[in-house]
Parts: C-alpha cells; structure tokens; sequence
C-alpha cells in the first residue's frame, strides 16, 4: 500500500515515516509537507535505511485541491501535522471524500470531539479513521483498555503522561520553538489545553472544567501522589468506550516548579494578556516577572511522589470486590527512553497502529478512538521490540505491567 506522510518531516512525522518504511505491505510513503525542502531533507536522511521506497511532494493542508490530489493517489495517510483544533477535521473530511485511510496523533479534545462526528460518513465511504494514535492519547488509551479488562464495572479512569519528571523532556526549547524561532505546533497545542475550559467527566457526566485541577491517587502502596488536569481527549473518548460512573480525567505528571508556570501562563492567556503563540515563546523564554509570580505560588503545591511517569488507573468492582487496576509501562530502560522522548513516544505507536490497520487487524470503516479498534495485547508486544534501546531479553515480552489492589 501506499502510505501518504502528511507533515512527515516534523519530529513525530519522521519516527513514524521510520518505523512505516520498515512495515510489510508497505510499498511507497510519500513524504509531504508544506516545505519541499524540509520533506526532501527526510528522504535523504533515511535513503539507504532499507524498507520501502520514498519521495517528497510539497501539499500545503489550507489547499483544499493541493491536498485532496495528494490524498486520492495514496491508501493511508498518516496526519502529524497541528496543531489538530486547526487542522484535523480539514484533513479528514479530506481523506473521506478520497476514500482514503486515515491516521493521526491529535491531541486536541475539541476536534476529537468533531472528529468522532464523521463515524457515519467515514463508514458510508469504506473509510477507517483512527483518531488520536500516539503517546497520549493512544499509549494512553491502550493502557486504559489494559487496565479496565479486569473490572466488571468501571467507577473512575484516569490516564496520565510526564512532562518534567524522570528525565521526561517535555519542555526542552527545541520542542517548544521550531528552527525559524517559532512556537512549534505542539507547543501551540499545550498553551490550547492548559488555558480555557478542558472536557473531564465527573459523576458519569462530561462536563468542562478549568485545566490544572489537583487529582490526588493512591494506586497502590507504592504509588501515589498528585497529578493535574489537562485538556487531552482521553476523558471523551473512554467515557463513550467504557462509561466510568464516576470521574476520568488526562493528567500530567508535573512537578510543581513548571506546574505553577503553566498556571501563571494560564491566567494570562484566559486574561487575553497572551495569545497561545506568544505563551509558547514565553514558555521557552520565560519572563522575569512571571518566575516570580510562579515562585510565590509553588511552595503551596503538592508533586507527584511515587507516581509512575506514564498510566493508566482504573478503581471499580472484580468479581463484586473493589479494585484499583493500574497499568503501566514497564520501567526498562529501553521503556524508560521513550517515555523521555516524546517524539519516539508519538510516532512510534502511530507507526503500529498502522501495521494493525495494513495486515487487517483493525480496519473497520469509521471514526475511532484508539482504544476500540487496536488490539490492545499485540499493540504492546509491538511497542516492546520497536524501542530504541530495549535489550534483547525484554523484546519478546509485553511492555506493560498490570498491578491490582484490592480498595478499601
């Protein structure tokens, strides 16, 4: 099959071309991005690698034509470029009007949200779209589903990812500002889901709250901790899968030093006094003056603790016994690098997720969310011999780790 790579030059883009040109049935990835040179730059990089053959097309996704040309000529396209609540929903009414497969790593709930809405029409083209494939959501979601295989009745559900602990590098400078000195797309997409309201359910219903809301979890005697709230789409998308009667949120595992910045920012942006851009420049270059403002702040606020870095907790009933369930990535090293690189941790599961849909695992036409169309149990058998760096006795084995406490 032929594989468009829309926005593959891009940090997750290109893990994901990586991985793809290594996939069988894979017999072309068109790399395509709104600078030829940047697309060219990638196939050069990875010629000689081995896998399928490459080339580079400049599709520009504002250009309606320009990319419904690119799409008609391709099976699958992989969508990495953002931020999603400005692209997403173009790109796949898109690649549904072309009869074209589809995936991508939004990370945006309002557009999820939009997204999912196009079930009936992706299904009447023959269309399988798979919404959301990367760290989180997707990683996320996956565990999720790993996690809630054990209850029989799902209370709360919670998924969360690092931002600044152990290592993780999600608020490295050259993922916040671009070559040109320009906020990146991701970083765009942060300032979006830390400001404004965010969807979370709380008593069975999605509801909108402020981001950056303390959770505070006990998963076990040696987890807990606090974690906050963010604007992802995983409270959406497992309250239609799995309907917790309780409460779900996104969190960000965050150390209270950057926490009490991003609270800073926040305000300032709800105050119209910064637009999600300039956030993200000052984020990279933060201000005097909001240092301070975040210094006097952060004394009061509680940390992780023992946390895992990346999760998913479910707490319900087993065998009409309650349970908390938390799933988690096994903490190898090879697992441990990509939790930290956030770029292995996105493009590597969009890659998967593709193998899934090119051998007929998933494919079933429609909008999904992760979580009901990849197989959860081979996801995670994939993910363990696709780490940079995992050892060889650790390849073969599942890279999560499933822990149930009995709750009092």
């Amino acid at each position: 099959m032929r594989i468009l790579a829309l926005g593959g030059p891009g940090a997750m883009g290109a893990v994901a071309v990586r991985v793809a040109a290594g996939l069988p049935n894979v017999t072309e990835i068109v790399v395509a991005d709104k600078r030829l040179e940047a697309a060219q730059g990638l196939v050069h990089r990875l010629a000689g690698a081995g896998g399928a053959p490459m080339r580079a097309l400049q599709v520009d996704v504002t250009d309606d034509t320009a990319l419904r040309t690119a799409l008609a000529d391709t099976d699958v396209v992989l969508n990495t470029v953002g931020p999603y609540y400005r692209f997403g929903l173009t790109v796949l009414r898109a690649a549904i009007a072309t009869g074209t497969h589809y995936l991508d790593i939004c990370d945006d709930w309002e557009p999820t949200l939009q997204m999912l809405d196009l079930d009936e029409e992706a299904r009447a083209a023959g269309v399988c779209a798979v919404v959301g494939m990367g760290a989180s959501p997707g990683v996320s979601n996956l565990l999720a589903a790993r996690a809630v295989q054990h209850l029989d009745h799902v209370q709360d559900l919670y998924t969360a990812w690092p931002v600044d602990v152990s290592g993780a590098d999600g608020q490295d400078d050259e993922q916040i500002l671009g070559p040109d000195g320009q906020p990146s797309a991701a970083a765009v997409h942060w300032m979006e889901q830390i400001s404004g309201k965010v969807a979370v359910v709380s008593n069975g219903q999605l509801v909108h709250r402020r981001p950056l809301l303390p959770v505070t979890l006990t998963l076990s005697a040696q987890h807990s901790g606090t974690a906050y709230t963010v604007g992802h789409p995983e409270p959406i998308t497992l309250h239609r899968s799995y309907r917790p009667t309780g409460e779900a949120a996104n969190l960000m595992i965050i150390t209270p030093g950057t926490l009490a910045y991003l609270d800073v920012l926040r305000r300032d942006i709800d105050a119209g006094k910064l637009t999600n851009e300039t956030a993200a420049t000052d984020l990279a270059k933060p201000s005097v003056s909001r240092v301070l403002r975040a210094t006097t702040s952060a004394i009061s606020l509680k940390g992780p603790r023992t946390l895992p870095p990346f999760f998913a907790a479910a707490t319900g009933t087993s065998n009409g016994r309650p349970v908390t369930v938390l799933a988690r990535l096994a903490e190898t090293s090879g697992m441990s690098a990509l939790i930290n690189d956030m770029a292995e941790a996105t493009g590597i599961p969009l890659a998967l997720g593709l193998a899934q849909l090119l051998d007929g695992t998933s494919g079933r036409p429609g909008v999904h969310p992760p979580e009901t169309v990849i197989e959860p149990e081979r996801f995670f058998l994939d993910l363990a011999r696709h780490v940079p760096h995992l050892s060889d006795n650790n390849a073969s084995h599942d890279s999560v780790i499933t822990d149930i406490t009995p709750t009092r």
